[in-house]
């Protein structure tokens, strides 16, 4: 590498020489300086090459339908057969077998439509989360708007939420910074709902600590955590809008188990955990005691999962709320005074 010794010169020299940022070699005067710019970053690296997602198989695809579709004509064969042998015996009896499986019927397009539109609510939500991330990202005005729009027509059947949504309604005509339209409805509309929604993941942990302390099978204890987390899951998808059925229930119990896969599970670094753990709690308590506090605390983290994965905005302004917050009533030892009246 050729060195020289350090010089000072000025940029409006005649004898300094600016080279270009091509290849081209760049004549030197006598006694004259060249100047060579350098990038003010570094090149980035060449793109890998693109993978392509995993696809599904068409022959996977194509024999579970055509499973399905011969389940169902056996299904509807054998209640064809049902009811012609009915006839048979006496038509009475075929006319009622003919009226039940009519109603069969409506009833399972009913729970169909249901169905359909549970999902299509859910998917609503996460696509307004998707837009609210992007939009506060980008600053983006007209997309800010468009969501607080959409959110506002989600919550236009709710009368107790009145109030906040006049104040969005406001906001959205003065507010030009889209990231701040979107705090500004996070604080009004989603702040009353996590109130209510960690309200009820206490209520919830605090059941379900007392029922596995006091009972005497281990099933009990599974069969009580397992519908009590379908309920909290149900309730908690209703209380953001999303009134999911049941395999909206399913879908969103999902994305809650990766929520609560994605921050850890229970992790030893939570303020309420540690203080069961430093204090020497399940020392001092019977066994059975302990696996009650342990199972509310765990139906609090995955009903948080669920809060988070219900709710059509990302937390921003509104402070991500923690296991101690919902499940530090589990072992406390002072009893809470209910608010009186005004307070």
């Amino acid at each position: 590498m050729e060195t020289r010794k350090p010089r000072s010169f000025r940029l409006d020299d005649p004898k300094v020489v600016l080279a270009g940022s091509g290849e081209e070699e760049v004549s030197r005067p006598r006694g004259g300086i060249v100047v060579t710019p350098e990038p003010d970053f570094e090149e980035a690296p060449p793109a890998g090459p693109d993978i392509a997602p995993a696809r599904r198989s068409r022959w996977g695809v194509l024999f579970w339908s055509a499973l399905g579709g011969l389940a169902s004509l056996a299904f509807g064969l054998s209640v064809t057969r049902l009811v012609d042998e009915l006839f048979a015996y006496a038509q009475w009896l075929g006319w009622l077998g003919a009226a039940l499986a009519g109603l069969a019927l409506l009833a399972l397009l009913v729970v169909a439509v249901r169905e359909v539109a549970g999902l299509w609510r859910l998917a609503r939500i996460e696509g307004l989360h998707v837009r609210a991330l992007a939009a506060s990202a980008a600053d983006d005005r007209d997309a800010a708007r468009s969501l607080v729009h959409d959110l506002l027509t989600l919550y236009g059947g709710e009368p107790s939420m009145a109030r906040a949504r006049a104040v969005v309604q406001g906001a959205s005509r003065n507010i030009v910074d889209g990231a701040d339209l979107i705090d500004v409805a996070e604080r009004e509309l989603m702040g009353p709902l996590d109130v209510r929604a960690r309200a009820l993941i206490a209520d919830t942990a605090k059941r379900v600590s007392l029922v596995t302390a006091v009972s005497p099978r281990a099933l009990v204890d599974v069969l009580f955590v397992a519908a009590e987390t379908l309920r909290l899951t149900r309730r908690l998808g209703r209380l953001y809008g999303g009134r999911p059925g049941g395999l909206g229930l399913l879908r969103l119990l999902r994305h809650a188990l990766g929520n609560l896969a994605v921050t850890g599970g229970m992790a030893a670094s939570d303020s309420i955990v540690g203080e069961v753990v430093g204090h020497g709690v399940a020392a001092r308590i019977s066994a059975k005691l302990g696996e009650g506090v342990l199972n509310g605390i765990l139906i609090a983290r995955l009903g948080l999962a669920a809060m988070t994965a219900s709710r059509p905005l990302p937390f921003r302004v509104m402070s991500r709320p923690s296991v101690g917050d919902v499940a530090g009533g589990l072992f406390s030892r002072e009893k809470r005074r209910p608010p009186a009246d005004g307070e």
